[in-house]
């Protein structure tokens, strides 16, 4: 008597199926990978920030990137305010030396002009070459042009100035009133214009002006003149 045999013609192929190399070595990579991943990251790179944390240090990168373009902000209108002054500077600087040279040019001519005056009758260290006077109400407004002998290598001298101012009350009568002395500084050449506040009624008729080395001091040059001439 014969058993009976099943015939399973895919049997035998199940039995012996096995996991192909390639994907065994794919899994075997994957692990490794996340492995070493994990490692790496445990051990050497900085420890993963928590979702509190993330928040707080995304608020402090905005507020960094804020505060940072407000300086850029800021730096850029120093810096257009830096280029204003540097070309307002060189305006001056411009300026100045245009400035400069009309001076230069107006001492010219003011040199040719007191060359051309008559000297002062009295001479003196200090000579008073002319002079305006102006009265209006109780001032005495004056315009004086001094020039030195010897100017001292261009070094202002130091004196004083007296205006006597002499003329007559509102009765007539004669009448000269004595102005507090002036401190002054006398160049080569120098003009001197101010005024002087004249008593009740005093009506000028002449003015002495005096130059001297201090108040109450030696004179250093003197002269009459006229008001209004």
């Amino acid at each position: 008597m014969f058993k009976p045999v099943t015939f399973d013609p895919y049997g035998r192929r199940r039995s012996r199926w096995r996991m192909p190399r390639w994907l065994l070595l794919l899994l075997v990579g994957i692990a490794l990978g996340a492995g070493g991943l994990y490692f790496v990251q445990e051990r050497y790179l900085p420890p993963r920030l928590s979702a509190g944390a993330s928040i707080e240090l995304r608020s402090a990168y905005e507020t960094a990137e804020a505060a940072r373009a407000k300086l850029a902000g800021e730096l850029a209108r120093t810096s257009q305010q830096l280029a204003q002054a540097t070309a307002e500077k060189k305006q001056l600087g411009d300026d100045l030396a245009g400035s400069r040279a009309s001076v230069e040019a107006l001492r010219g001519d003011l040199g040719a002009i007191v060359a051309s005056l008559p000297p002062d009758p009295r001479g003196g260290a200090v000579e008073i070459r002319a002079a305006r006077f102006d009265a209006e109400g109780r001032e005495l407004s004056y315009d004086l042009l001094l020039t030195r002998a010897r100017a001292g290598a261009g070094k202002p001298l130091g004196a004083a100035l007296q205006l006597t101012v002499a003329g007559e009350s509102a009765a007539g009568a004669a009448k000269s009133f004595t102005a507090p002395a002036e401190t002054v500084s006398i160049g080569a050449q120098q003009v001197l214009r101010g005024k002087v506040a004249l008593p009740e009624g005093l009506k000028p008729r002449q003015v002495t002006v005096q130059v001297l080395d201090r108040a109450g001091g030696r004179p250093l040059g003197m002269r009459v003149l006229l008001v209004g001439k």
